[in-house]
């Protein structure tokens, strides 16, 4: 069944986890461009300032606290959407939290609490949604990630959590599809993205955390999500890095495994690691502005990927351009040069 999605100005978006980085950036973009926006999150102060930003720049926002890792919580978000603007027609499944540090040193209870939140969330909201999407259909939007096909060092609960999200996103996809249920599933897999992901992670490390470049701006993230909210799409990587290491994580796993001493060193900064807030069991604090910091800690943010909008729309669409730009980013990769 071919499935027809609205044009984002006549939509009615969900977004969890908008507060701060890709769902904060997502919630902008899509009022900016005429979309109602519904946004859930933990944290009701910010949530409300949020609101309070989009209906000023003449937006059309609600908010609903809500915990992802809570099933019920789920109803409630669907029922003020209702309530509010009569139905939905995108959900998108954002709401994520990690933890650095060797799998050995993590406790159990904080592995759990994460796939709460990275798993579980995406299962209560993709079950809340399609029941609803099935009455006139929409699209689910499933944030994974670049380690949904190949886990890295030092993340390893994270990587698990989003492994177990694209196993439930493909099998749910194929379900709907089978009973031609008229819902585009589309998975969104980013590279590292410049947010407050890091400051927000439960660290168990002697040092800080950071992510392994390149990094990708978060509205980069964004606008491959709203692409998929009117376009049906199976899968969008954001960031030529991200489809370069699916590409190895499935065709060289002995090389990319081999790659795990740079992925260590690189998620390392020379900051010694300090007592702060996270956002593993209670919302997080607000972050350095939830983008990329100006101390030399990160390399340059790129505000953009060649690769995601050739595959994504841009005019053209060089494929033997992409192609090119991702077999690059893989020997770069290999030779242990900094990815592209």
């Amino acid at each position: 069944m071919k499935v027809r999605l609205k044009k984002l100005h006549d939509q009615v978006i969900v977004i969890t986890g908008a507060s701060s980085g890709i769902g904060l950036a997502t919630a902008r973009l899509a009022a900016r461009r005429g979309a109602k926006v519904v946004l859930a999150c933990r944290n009701q102060e910010v949530l409300n300032q949020v609101v309070d930003e989009l209906r000023a720049a003449g937006g059309d926002a609600l908010a609903v606290p809500a915990d992802v890792g809570v099933a019920a919580d789920h109803d409630r978000i669907l029922g003020a959407a209702i309530e509010r603007y009569g139905q939905i027609d995108t959900w998108v499944n954002n709401a994520g939290v990690s933890i650095f540090g060797r799998l050995q040193d993590v406790p159990i209870e904080d592995q759990r609490r994460l796939f709460d939140t990275n798993y579980w969330g995406v299962v209560y909201g993709s079950t809340t949604a399609a029941a609803h999407l099935k009455k006139h259909g929409g699209a689910l939007i499933n944030v994974g990630s670049e380690v949904s096909d190949w886990a890295v060092p030092l993340q390893g609960a994270y990587s698990a959590s989003k492994h177990a999200v694209k196993g439930y996103t493909d099998a749910l996809r194929m379900e709907l599809e089978a009973e031609a249920a008229p819902i585009s599933v589309t998975l969104i897999k980013p590279a590292s993205i410049a947010t407050g992901y890091a400051d927000h992670a439960r660290n168990y490390m002697d040092v800080e955390p950071r992510l392994p470049p390149p990094l990708y701006s978060a509205e980069t993230v964004a606008r491959a999500i709203l692409y998929a909210a009117e376009h049906p799409r199976r899968d969008i990587y954001v960031g030529s890095a991200s489809k370069a290491i699916s590409s190895m994580g499935q065709c060289m796993p002995g090389l990319a495994d081999r790659m795990a001493g740079w992925l260590i060193r690189h998620q390392r900064s020379d900051r010694p690691a300090g007592d702060r807030a996270d956002a593993l069991y209670e919302a997080g604090a607000p972050s350095r502005a939830d983008t990329a910091r100006g101390d030399g800690d990160v390399p340059h943010v790129r505000r953009g990927s060649v690769y995601t909008h050739l595959t994504t729309g841009g005019r053209g669409l060089l494929w033997a351009g992409a192609a090119a730009l991702v077999c690059g980013t893989v020997i770069g990769a290999a030779r242990g040069k900094r990815w592209h």
